[in-house]
């Protein structure tokens, strides 16, 4: 459902709800074909309200789980944290950074998270927005809620036992929730401030203070902090707070938006693990803590609603009852969050790490559905995971934490479904899945690029941006060479690296293939630190082959051993050209239209019956992670991590051109 339908008639959320009900109804009734699956009810579908019926399981061994990639997402860093050099300002970086959020309001994308110093439950603590015009290039971080000192603290808590801190003590804080677009079109932002009388012991245990809300204005400010919803039963309330109560504000719109945000059941579920008030306010007790909670409608109006642990539930009556929370048995969830949303084909997506470990926090995965209860089609989003380059308590390694736009919070323009989420809890992403999701494509391609404005454009290319590794549409900068004519000029895809711990991906799918023929152009301008590489790999990412371009030798085996390399030129373009068969497990290679070689073998260790993507990587494979493998984490993880080396400057940079890339 578009907002645009709730921003120019005046119902309420569910008034449309039921309104667009029966469009669709009236839809199913004349075309039955044009409408998503009914589910089965809710009888038959309460014990296990989602379930994964694909038979595609993830490799532990590997940060992309093996799995084939969605087609066309693109994954931009949005904030890499730095310690001497903060992107947020100040004297010292702030390198734990996590749980995002997203909204889209009146044309532009807003992205919250948490931040402490250098670990989860470590004060102080503080929350951060950032925004963007087109959801892939960021502004710097601004701090929306500031840390916060706590009066002396005495006193026995549930499930805690007593706490004493003295006063001054840093508050953290914990999001489960961070926007909400009001009917009257206001925009408010929450964070919940609380206190861990441990490192080990979180701040989401009913101890904290309340959940701070403030508005945020069109022209970019934000408005007074106030508490919207005390944690009265653990003792706070309007005297021993520094922020006042909302109904103090002198802002009636203000007070009539957050009564709104109130009455929405399904808005405030996501506060109930960190209140965990007994109060009658939640429509799920507090006897079981239940963590992270997403929804969405399926195609009957039953709300089906998600939470961490394979746990999920269904509701007749958009929050205000809902069955027994079940374990959804078939989902391989790891601790972190899961998201639900339904997609603008009017499908269902399901992201979340589909772990092989109940440890590892990878890949980035989506399942798709067409009813919100039967999901298929395992992909992965993301299979990238960096080295942590911070250490810190609690801090696991890879994508989580996924977060997309809430029911209510915005319809960006295009057909995509967008998620943020933090990577080893140290640095915010964003990344960006057109809809209709997929896995493979029927035609061979040849791209020149010329019709690009921007890398944004490349729909069918699967790129991952780090702000270091920016990858971009930019002219041709080579001299003419004798009888070309460039009147129009010559667009190319450049891929940039001055990134000492990552690099950045171009990546095109072509159909499944046996045999295949893949054509490029490559210009060296500079080489850096970071060498390219070119790999065409199987649906599972093993790459039989590579070709590895630097600053004087292009080499053809992926062990750098035989056959000899070849020289090479910057400022240079270069013509190649692969024939690749799996059938002899080898390819020929020509350059410039001259053979080099015509019996290279394929690397013994992956042996591949098909093939179906071109990898253009500015840095080395790292995709095997055995050695950091543990079924059950400790606690502890990362804390024992040293921070490395030279990760707050730039490296040497290295800059590729491509064009003209074609397979067939």
């Amino acid at each position: 459902m578009k907002d645009s339908i709730v921003d120019s008639a005046k119902f309420s959320r569910k008034d449309v709800r039921t309104l667009s009900f029966l469009f669709l109804f009236g839809i199913f009734l004349s075309s039955p074909a044009a409408v998503a699956k009914i589910p089965p009810s809710i009888k038959e579908s309460a014990r296990e309200p989602i379930k994964y019926v694909g038979g595609v399981k993830c490799d532990k061994r590997y940060y992309d789980g093996r799995l084939r990639y969605a087609i066309g997402v693109h994954s931009y860093q949005a904030m890499r944290s730095n310690r001497t050099k903060p992107p947020e300002g100040g004297m010292i970086g702030w390198t734990y950074n996590h749980q995002p959020y997203l909204c889209y309001w009146n044309g532009r994308y807003y992205l919250e998270y948490l931040s402490n110093l250098t670990g989860e439950h470590i004060p102080p603590g503080r929350t951060l927005l950032m925004t963007s015009k087109d959801g892939l290039n960021w502004s710097n971080p601004r701090v929306l809620f500031p840390k916060y000192a706590l009066p002396h603290i005495n006193g026995d808590y549930p499930d805690i036992g007593h706490v004493e801190l003295p006063a001054g003590t840093f508050s953290v804080m914990h999001q489960r929730m961070g926007f909400y677009i009001a009917p009257d079109g206001r925009l408010l932002t929450l964070a919940f401030y609380s206190f861990c009388p441990t490192p080990f012991r979180g701040p989401n245990n009913g101890q904290g203070l309340g959940r701070v809300v403030r508005e945020v204005y069109e022209d970019g400010t934000f408005g007074p902090i106030y508490f919207i919803r005390y944690n009265r039963h653990a003792g706070w309330n309007e005297k021993n707070t520094n922020y006042p109560f909302y109904k103090e504000s002198k802002d009636k719109g203000f007070i009539k938006a957050c009564d709104d945000l109130l009455a929405d059941k399904l808005m405030t579920l996501q506060w109930q693990e960190e209140d965990m008030a007994d109060d009658g306010f939640f429509a799920i007790g507090v006897k079981d803590q239940y963590k992270a909670f997403s929804w969405c409608h399926r195609p009957d109006d039953v709300v089906v609603g998600v939470w961490k642990n394979q746990k999920s539930a269904l509701s007749p009556d958009n929050g205000k009852s809902w069955t027994r929370i079940r374990e959804n048995k078939s989902l391989m969830c790891c601790g972190a969050k899961t998201w639900i949303q339904k997609t603008d084909d009017g499908r269902y997506a399901l992201v979340y790490n589909h772990s092989a470990t109940e440890a590892n926090r990878f890949p980035m995965t989506v399942m798709t559905s067409d009813d919100a209860h039967i999901f298929d089609d395992l992909l992965c989003l993301n299979g990238e995971v960096p080295p942590m380059r911070f250490f810190g308590m609690h801090k696991n390694y890879g994508t989580q934490y996924f977060r997309g736009i809430v029911e209510g919070n915005g319809n960006p323009p295009g057909d995509y479904i967008w998620n943020t989420y933090s990577v080893n809890k140290e640095d915010i992403w964003v990344t960006r899945t057109p809809v209709p999701i997929r896995g493979t494509v029927a035609q061979h391609f040849s791209q020149d690029f010329e019709k690009a404005s921007d890398e944004s454009e490349l729909s069918m290319w699967n790129l991952y941006v780090p702000k270091w590794a920016p990858i971009s549409i930019v002219e041709d900068p080579a001299p003419l060479s004798s009888g070309e004519d460039r009147k129009g000029g010559n667009k190319c895809l450049e891929l940039r690296d001055e990134e000492p711990y990552d690099y950045g991906i171009a990546q095109r799918a072509f159909p499944e293939s046996k045999k295949v023929t893949v054509e490029f152009r490559i210009y060296i301008a500079k080489v850096g630190s970071s060498f390219l590489s070119v790999e065409v790999q199987d649906k599972s990412g093993y790459r039989p082959m590579c070709l590895r371009f630097d600053d004087r030798f292009l080499m053809m085996d992926r062990f750098n051993v035989d056959p000899d390399s070849l020289p090479i030129e910057v400022g240079k373009w270069y013509h190649i050209k692969m024939k690749l068969d799996c059938g002899k497990n080898e390819y020929s290679l020509y350059v410039n239209g001259k053979e080099i070689h015509n019996d290279i073998e394929f690397a013994r260790t992956d042996r591949v019956k098909s093939l179906e993507r071109l990898v253009f990587r500015t840095g080395p494979w790292r995709g095997d992670v055995r050695q950091f493998i543990m079924e059950r984490e400790p606690a502890t993880k990362a804390i024992y991590v040293e921070d490395l080396y030279g990760t707050d400057d730039k490296s040497p940079v290295s800059i590729y051109l491509i064009d003209d890339v074609k397979t067939k």
